[in-house]
């Protein structure tokens, strides 16, 4: 069975001018205005022919397999119809530079391949590939794939370039499934952040991120932002143009980064945020190591959440005016219990021992518990039992059985735990492939 089915959406609208972002948000816009309307359509538009031509010949060695002029061609015409970009004498050495990176990786990324024996795309699942992507843009499969052949991209390059991409997203997803999980320390300490961040600002962008040393060096990421800035304003839609061109883990998902809380980012990036207004684009913003371009998606002044906390609890009765010693003989009792307690077993034994009372607390705002349940309830790791705790009323022995944000823009435990995996497999993957770049021969000629 398949580990992961490789997304449609990097690879198809070379047919249909659609954005993911189109269709939920106002479209990007900058100072100088809104950009043109990028909302999805059933028909069919033909891809640009680039009028550029490269000689024939070897251009570049990847350990033993090689990269020709017409290799780098095609690649230059797939990254266009991809991305949606129009190419021009100011953006044609990007283009170039980004489809012979991709042609790299991608020779990498099939000789890696095939260190794995059992890791054979079939030409059925290429077939099923183009047809899912055909479906979503309206098309027969043969006319989606004839559109492509009107750019001057060969039915084989298409092929190739997604065998190898279905192949190697299975490839990371198999060997770094185990050690992109997360635990549930790290769920929670995001939960607890979250919580502590609910009054302040988040913001949904896109991204896009150029990468200095992959493009040739920080003036080159910053003329290509440029050029990709002015594309977008032109009409390339902003998730195709991420999807092909973003060094960020984001890329795969057209460059949405999700919400992102207020502080937690580059002050240059910060600053951004709070100057775009909704369905605004950023003009290329320089920080160490690249470039960033962003397009604010959404703006919230607080999410409203609230952190909740699931809590059980065993009891010992002792009035406010208890003598000390019955507090201490209560105390010591409970403390005796608690290695013998989870939340599982809690309120079982509390009924089966006399003197014991026990309670499910259910879940509660953590701002709602007595102040001396609070400190618990807020540094606890789920699962923990507490030393015991005075009331009014007793003493306790409290269990931390689960924690959430509560409202209704308040991510769950699982989204955050989903949120996380991806980040890590997006970090390995691309860590993949730079040791596999490390290791290799690669020699232009």
């Amino acid at each position: 069975m398949r580990l992961m089915r490789f997304t449609a959406s990097v690879a198809m609208s070379a047919l249909v001018a659609t954005s993911a972002f189109a269709q939920v948000v106002p479209q990007p816009q900058t100072a100088a205005g809104r950009l043109p309307s990028q909302q999805a359509s059933g028909g069919q538009r033909a891809i640009p022919v680039a009028t550029f031509a490269l000689a024939d010949g070897i251009i570049a060695t990847v350990n033993d397999s090689i990269i020709t002029g017409f290799d780098l061609n095609q690649r230059m015409r797939l990254v266009i119809a991809l991305s949606g970009v129009e190419p021009n004498e100011e953006n044609l050495p990007a283009i170039q530079q980004e489809a012979l990176n991709a042609l790299i990786d991608e020779r990498l990324q099939a000789q890696e391949i095939l260190e794995y024996k059992d890791l054979v795309i079939t030409d059925a699942e290429v077939d099923q590939e183009i047809a899912a992507m055909a479906q979503e843009a309206g098309l027969a499969p043969d006319r989606y794939v004839a559109a492509f052949e009107q750019g001057g991209i060969r039915p084989s390059t298409l092929r190739e370039y997604l065998r190898t991409s279905i192949a190697w997203r299975e490839l990371v997803g198999g060997r770094f499934a185990s050690r992109a999980r997360v635990g549930r320390a790290e769920v929670e300490q995001t939960l607890r952040r979250e919580a502590e961040s609910a009054a302040k600002k988040r913001y949904r962008v896109g991204e896009i991120y150029i990468e200095a040393a992959r493009v040739g060096g920080m003036q080159a990421a910053v003329n290509g932002a440029q050029q990709l800035v002015q594309q977008m304003i032109q009409g390339a839609p902003f998730q195709r143009v991420a999807e092909q061109f973003s060094a960020a883990p984001s890329a795969v998902r057209g460059g949405d980064s999700g919400w992102i809380i207020e502080g937690s980012v580059l002050p240059q990036l910060q600053q951004t945020f709070d100057n775009l207004e909704i369905g605004q684009l950023s003009n290329p913003i320089v920080v160490e190591g690249g470039v960033y371009i962003i397009y604010m998606i959404d703006k919230q002044s607080g999410t409203g959440a609230t952190p909740m906390v699931q809590m059980k609890q065993v009891m010992i009765e002792a009035p406010e005016d208890a003598p000390a010693d019955v507090v201490a003989a209560a105390a010591a009792r409970l403390e005796s219990l608690k290695p013998q307690m989870n939340c599982e077993t809690m309120l079982p034994r509390a009924a089966s021992e006399a003197g014991l009372l026990g309670a499910d607390l259910g879940e509660s705002d953590v701002a709602n518990l007595v102040p001396n349940f609070q400190e618990f309830a807020r540094s606890a790791q789920v699962g923990e039992i507490s030393a015991p705790v005075r009331s009014p009323f007793g003493v306790h022995l409290l269990a931390l059985c689960g924690r959430s944000l509560g409202g209704p823009q308040a991510a769950t435990y699982r989204d955050i735990e989903t949120r996380l995996q991806r980040q890590n497999l997006a970090n390995l993957g691309r860590r993949y492939i730079r040791d596999l770049r490390s290791d290799a021969l690669i020699e232009m000629k």
